[in-house]
């Protein structure tokens, strides 16, 4: 269960954000620094209950026009092993005490729980109310149910966004030898009805949508991430 706590982080999500953005390869540079606020999201609930998994959206108004931007993000008590470059920051939680901040395309829990969700195992939750589904979040998926055990992960970042790619198997031939490729393409900036495709050697499986607001308040819709399969 994804529990809000009522209580605040020293520094912000959004400070953090605001230092790690520019040095990211798909942000859209401005002649300021960024000014951020928060347009939107949702979160996932860890089986474990150790790690906070939550898709935020920002929006940086910094320029003209305001840009946003999906940050897929996990909050964590203690160091990911292996994951310095992806770490964001630290801060203190006022109720939980030290929280490493990171960019949850390289942590394994996210990864998994974000597959469970496009294979509809996992429900998405309201991002700041306790136990509260949000159903406007909507999903995809085509094809044998995969295997959702993670084993081998590369991550790529580029002007378009993120992509992860992993092996893959399925749950009816989970022994077989020749494991398949999967790439979760992340989109990073957002732009109302964009279209968001695979790479051209793969076969999409689904996709994840939601939605988040403009400075204006206007509502928009998207695709989030995209499943992609390399083709046999």
């Amino acid at each position: 269960m994804a529990v809000i706590h009522n209580t605040a982080m020293t520094p912000g999500t959004l400070e953090l954000l605001a230092a790690w953005l520019p040095t990211q390869p798909w942000y859209v540079e401005t002649d300021r620094e960024p000014e951020l606020t928060q347009a939107g999201g949702f979160r996932l609930d860890d089986p474990q209950g150790e790690v906070e998994i939550e898709f935020m959206v920002v929006t940086d108004e910094s320029g003209d026009p305001p840009i946003s931007y999906h940050v897929p993000l996990t909050y964590r008590g203690a160091p990911l092993a292996r994951a310095d470059d992806a770490l964001i920051g630290t801060a203190e939680h006022g109720e939980l005490g030290r929280r490493w901040v990171y960019d949850g395309t390289h942590d394994p829990v996210l990864i998994a729980q974000l597959l469970a969700l496009l294979q509809s195992r996992a429900e998405p939750q309201a991002q700041s109310a306790t136990d509260t589904p949000d159903p406007s979040v909507t999903t995809s998926f085509s094809g044998a149910a995969l295997s959702i055990e993670i084993e081998s992960v590369a991550v790529a970042n580029g002007p378009y966004g993120t992509d992860i790619v992993l092996e893959s198997t399925t749950e009816a031939e989970p022994d077989s030898e020749s494991a398949g490729l999967l790439i979760i393409r992340v989109t990073r900036v957002l732009r109302p009805d964009q279209q968001f495709s695979c790479p051209s050697t793969t076969e999409a499986r689904g996709h994840v949508t939601a939605g988040w607001r403009s400075p204006d308040g206007d509502e928009s819709r998207g695709v989030f991430v995209a499943l992609c399969e390399a083709a046999p």
